[in-house]
């Protein structure tokens, strides 16, 4: 059967994700465009495609939000581990095209992000907020950008920055916890494709708020259905909230 869906096409194509997307891509009745991997042609991808999929790495993100701007299509940006610079640069981007940033395509976790802002917008500073988080043993990045998700999620609630109430990598003496801190523990091991947890922990009581990730197919359904909303969206910085409608 041909497909008669946008043609989407991936960057970080050789990747386990860049795998998973090409069979998300075909699942959901999508073209594949095509894929580049480092050192490639993405400006020849970006004029091939209705729609860009950037899961490769830091560093090449510049590079790829030129492409997308000078082929005037959406991209939609799943690399971790972005610094303040990659930041800037895709708000710089969104001026002209549609960019998605996100630190997880999954819908499951874009709903778990609602509940605990949710959450946290509703319970005071004396219910404690820690992230737990665990990933396969070759994960790179630590705390993960879905972490990161959960806990600038957490922040915004209540109306606070995430960079000055961070609580991260405790180890010694570190003196009792600060109140309205947003703590952050990490776990690596095995293949597991992503387990978190936000817990509120109050006097004598919690909430724990949490979601796993049995295959890392979700995140490519998720990002293909990302991908395809983006299409026709005028310029502007979006997240997978705006997909769902939240």
């Amino acid at each position: 059967m041909t497909s008669s869906g946008p043609a989407i096409g991936i960057i970080g194509s050789s990747g386990r994700m860049g795998q998973a997307l090409e069979q998300a891509i075909a699942a959901a009745g999508h073209q594949l465009s095509g894929g580049v991997d480092k050192g490639q042609d993405v400006s020849r991808l970006a004029d091939a495609s209705a729609a860009l999929v950037d899961f490769s790495a830091p560093a090449a993100l510049q590079n790829n939000l030129h492409a997308a701007i000078g082929a005037g299509v959406p991209i939609l940006v799943g690399t971790t581990g972005l610094a303040e610079e990659h930041h800037m640069a895709i708000d710089h981007a969104a001026q002209a095209v549609a960019v998605l940033q996100t630190g997880n395509t999954s819908l499951g976790v874009t709903l778990l992000a609602h509940l605990v802002a949710e959450a946290a917008a509703r319970l005071a500073t004396d219910w404690d907020i820690e992230v737990l988080e665990m990933h396969h043993r070759m994960k790179v990045d630590a705390p993960s950008g879905t972490a990161l998700l959960l806990g600038e999620a957490a922040a915004a609630a209540r109306g606070i920055a995430l960079a000055g109430h961070m609580e991260s990598g405790r180890d010694g003496h570190t003196g009792a916890r600060a109140e309205g801190a947003i703590g952050f523990a990490a776990l690596r091991g095995g293949t597991v494709a992503g387990e978190h947890s936000v817990i509120f922990a109050g006097e004598q009581e919690r909430i724990v708020l949490s979601h796993s990730a049995e295959n890392r197919m979700i995140f490519a359904h998720g990002a293909v259905r990302a991908a395809a909303w983006l299409i026709g969206q005028p310029p502007g910085r979006y997240t997978m909230r705006d997909v769902l409608g939240l």
